[in-house]
């Protein structure tokens, strides 16, 4: 039964349908785990044992029954701590928010129990979710399955130890610029960063609504194309016969390849040669504009999150891990009129990308251009934790600034993922890409 937990979801869901596993079975060995692991406390900030198993006992009553909700009825997935959840406290790993207990559940929550899937607990992220190391001093901050003593990534860190660590099926997390690709790809998972207004942020402590979106971490695309259809109440995408014969795969040569480390740029090389043997074609791309995006960043992100948390960060700014608090005040000083300017610039750039790659199926890239850095060396060393959560964050925000959709693979190098980076909207044929791609990489 140990092996339960590290099977993908879709395979318990199967084994669920099929009378091979009962729910409440499953549910008991995920908490059992959970309880008994030497992490518990690093990643579960929250364990939800009595919701858990009765929805578990729920979901048994309807597969015997033969009136499963979905694929993923009966399977246990763990929730990030800013996913409202009634009569469970909610915190977004600050002590800003310590005891806040919502009334309802967030409506992605909502979705995901209406489609059977259980709920486990919440797990621990970066303090408001404004960084992608996943360091937090103020709760807990989760191990890298690879190196316990380096951080797991984030801000979406427990989501992402929790499925690494065989302690959930699949993780919920959110990716604000990159929150949910760089935990995924530092814990060799399959992350799925969606078009932002995709799906619900209803009930869901923002930290940038303009850029927010929500996403599973999974251990296989097909996992989150299953998970992305229960939290948004659709049908699943078609991944039967893909092939990546002739399918256009563009290089982005623009600031993702610079200051690579070793490990990454090897990864992603023999990636893409596997890509190209698996049939697709390979070219090189340059996006000049790409630097302007990046240069507004800053003044986007940080008015954007100072202008929700201002009112709880100054009323308490004490509470706050300093590299967190001087990040969200960054935003303090953007004048609204440059702030409207760097979106109108913003939009402008979007439109020229989505017209120069028109011809391409996907642009890729290195998720990550370094692999998970020491907790200790972060915590004591300022400049190396602003220099490396920059530097960590770089690439997968390019996405959240174009407003693409995105799929982190691992590459079989530990902690090293190649990213594919699909149109707006277009979820359902980057999946049905990345699940070909996922059978090359294997």
């Amino acid at each position: 039964m140990q092996d339960w937990r590290w099977m993908k979801a879709a395979d318990l869901g199967r084994a669920i349908g099929a009378g091979e596993i009962d729910p409440v079975a499953l549910t008991d060995v995920y908490l059992d785990a959970i309880d008994a692991h030497e992490f518990r406390d690093r990643i579960y900030a929250r364990v939800t044992h009595d919701r858990a198993r009765a929805e578990a006992a729920a979901a048994s009553e309807r597969a015997k029954s033969g009136f499963r909700r979905g694929p993923l009825d009966g399977v246990p997935v763990s929730w990030k701590d800013l996913f409202d959840t009634a009569g469970v406290a909610t915190e977004a790993g600050t002590a800003l928010m310590a005891g806040r207990v919502p009334v309802q559940d967030a409506l992605v929550l909502q979705n995901a129990t209406a489609a059977g899937l259980v709920c486990l607990g919440k797990t621990h992220m970066s303090e408001i979710a404004f960084s992608g190391l996943g360091l937090n001093p103020i709760t807990a901050t989760p191990p890298c399955v690879n190196d316990h003593e380096a951080v797991a990534g984030g801000s979406s860190s427990g989501a992402a130890a929790s499925v690494a660590f065989g302690l959930a099926a699949a993780g919920i997390g959110s990716d604000t610029g990159g929150s949910v690709r760089i935990p995924s790809a530092w814990n060799d998972l399959v992350g799925l960063k969606t078009t932002h207004g995709q799906l619900s942020l209803d009930c869901v402590v923002p930290l940038c609504l303009t850029f927010d979106t929500v996403g599973p971490l999974c251990r296989s695309v097909e996992d989150a194309a299953l998970v992305y259809a229960a939290l948004g109440g659709v049908k699943p995408a078609d991944l039967g016969a893909v092939s990546l014969e002739g399918a256009r795969l563009m290089v982005l040569d623009t600031i993702a390849p610079d200051d690579l480390r070793d490990a990454p740029r090897a990864a992603f090389q023999s990636a893409v040669e596997r890509l190209q043997n698996a049939g697709a074609v390979i070219a090189h791309w340059e996006f000049p504009r790409l630097a302007e995006a990046f240069a507004h960043a800053g003044d986007l992100y940080g008015a954007d999150s100072y202008g929700w948390w201002r009112d709880l960060v100054e009323a308490n700014p004490e509470k706050m891990f300093p590299q967190i608090l001087e990040r969200v005040r960054g935003g303090q000083t953007v004048a609204a009129a440059d702030y409207v300017a760097g979106w109108n610039l913003l939009r402008e750039i979007r439109k020229e990308y989505t017209a120069q790659t028109a011809g391409f199926d996907a642009v890729i890239m290195p998720t990550a251009p370094m692999t998970p850095p020491n907790v200790a060396r972060l915590l004591s060393e300022d400049e190396y934790y602003k220099s490396e959560n920059l530097l960590a964050l770089r690439n997968t925000r390019i996405a959240n600034l174009l407003d693409l959709t995105s799929v982190t693979l691992p590459t079989g190098v530990p902690s090293c993922g190649i990213m594919l980076n699909g149109r707006a909207g277009g979820e359902a044929a980057l999946l049905r890409l990345s699940a070909a791609a996922e059978l090359a990489l294997a």
